[in-house]
Formats: C-alpha cells, structure tokens, sequence
C-alpha cells in the first residue's frame, strides 16, 4: 500500500454548482427545495398546515416557489411545488398558496434581494425560546453561527396574513441570517435553499440545547471575542451550503420519488 500523502486537488469537495441554462437552476432549486421540506418533515417541523420554506426563481426574481397549501412535508413532490407572484397569485402549480407564507416571505424576499430561500416553521424547540420572549446565546460552537446574527421579533398580532406584518418582520431580521418570532417561532434566509435550510435546522437544535442547558443550571456563555472568531468560522451561507449534503445525500437516497 502506498502511504504517499494524495494530492488535496486529487480529493473530492463539493461546492455549490453554477448554472449556465436557467431551466437547469431552476430545476436544481426545486429538487434542493423539496428534498430540505422532506427533511423538516422528518424531523418533527410540521404542526398541521404551519410551515413554509421558498426558493426565489432564477428567472424571475420577484416570483417564488413555494410547499403547497395543506400538503404533508413528508409527501411533497416537485411537481407539487407551487410557483407565486409578487401579488400572492399562484401562476404555476394546481394547489393554494398559504397566505402567512406570502405574508412573510415575499416581504423577506423584497427587503433581501440576495436572499434565495427563507425557511419558517413551527418547530418545538422554536416555539419554545420564541415564548421567553429572549436571543440564543453564545453556549455552544453551533449557536455561535447566529452570534449577533439574529434578530428578534418582539410582538405577536396573530397569524401573520398581512403584508405589513411581513414587512415588520423582515425589519426585524435586517442584514441578518434569522430571526425570532416571539411566541411564534423561528425563521431563517440564506444565499441557497441548503443554507437556508441548514440554518433552520441548527437554530432549532441551539435553541434546544440552550433551553436544556438554562434548566440544568448556570451556564456558561462563549466569550464576545471567541464567539465572533467562531462566527466567522461556521457562520457563512457556504458554511451552511455544506453543511447541508449529507442530510441532502440521506433523503435522496431514502425518498427518491421527490423528484417525480
């Protein structure tokens, strides 16, 4: 056996792809959006017809892509996937448009026009923090992506239905990666569906981890210094991006009919 280092241009690292054709990107964003709303299925994130995750067509930037209305995460296919304007009309699929997802996103898609996809569930743990009413705190290497990277809602109206709602929430994110809805939940954006998606899923897992640890006892945070040098280690979309694939790689290979 030759114990010779390989070369590391000799070893396999995905990065994301780039589209010439814009058929081939939208494609890409649908089969990406369909595969992270099986996986918030797999992990408990529904709660009845709450929930939404939206991918900004390539082609048509103020038009975005979104689950069905009343449509199982765990089922969702492709060809499921509704398609909607700037106006909340549903110009291509056969299903409704739930209406706080138009509420919410398009207003997050118009204040962030570099944002691709916004992810917004009912997660438990979520639901949880979101009730205190507080921020995620710097206790763990993962909460450290959302270090001074979050932004925190602190109001609740109802079910979010008007655009002017949205539009108070997408102040409240900023130039930020997510946000927290007081009593509501949690909702995150990022530069692709995967870092979208990863954000959501390690921000609800940070906010279990610091309720668990608040109840246990006295915690003790990551210093400001620490917790900025690990920002900028674990807190950018390509981060996220990679993070993502092996979660992609699993649904895929366990769900192939998502992109029928």
């Amino acid at each position: 056996m030759n114990l010779e280092p390989i070369p590391t241009d000799r070893l396999t690292f995905r990065l994301p792809q780039t589209f010439e054709d814009v058929a081939d990107e939208r494609r890409h964003r649908q089969e990406r959006l369909v595969a992270a709303l099986r996986l918030f299925g797999r992990f408990g994130f529904e709660e009845g017809v709450a929930g939404h995750i939206t991918a900004r067509d390539p082609e048509h930037p103020d038009h975005f892509w979104v689950n069905p209305f009343g449509m199982s995460f765990k089922h969702i296919r492709v060809s499921d996937l509704i398609l909607v304007n700037h106006e909340g009309q549903v110009v291509h699929g056969s299903y409704h448009v739930n209406q706080a997802a138009f509420a919410i996103h398009s207003m997050v898609h118009q204040a962030r026009p570099e944002v691709v996809a916004a992810a917004h569930s009912h997660s438990v743990h979520g639901k949880a923090l979101s009730s205190l009413g507080v921020m995620l705190e710097p206790l763990t290497q993962d909460a450290c992506a959302f270090y001074e990277d979050h932004g925190l809602f602190d109001d609740y109206t109802g079910v979010v239905v008007d655009v002017e709602e949205g539009r108070r929430i997408a102040r409240a994110l900023g130039s930020h990666k997510a946000v927290i809805l007081r009593n509501h939940g949690l909702l995150t954006v990022g530069d692709s569906v995967d870092a979208a998606a990863w954000w959501f899923i390690t921000m609800e897992r940070s906010c279990q981890a610091q309720l668990l640890a608040k109840a246990a006892g006295p915690t003790v945070p990551i210093e400001h210094e620490q917790a900025k040098l690990t920002h900028g280690q674990v807190g950018n979309d390509l981060v996220g991006w990679i993070n993502f694939q092996p979660l992609y790689d699993q649904i895929v290979r366990s769900d192939p009919d998502l992109f029928d």
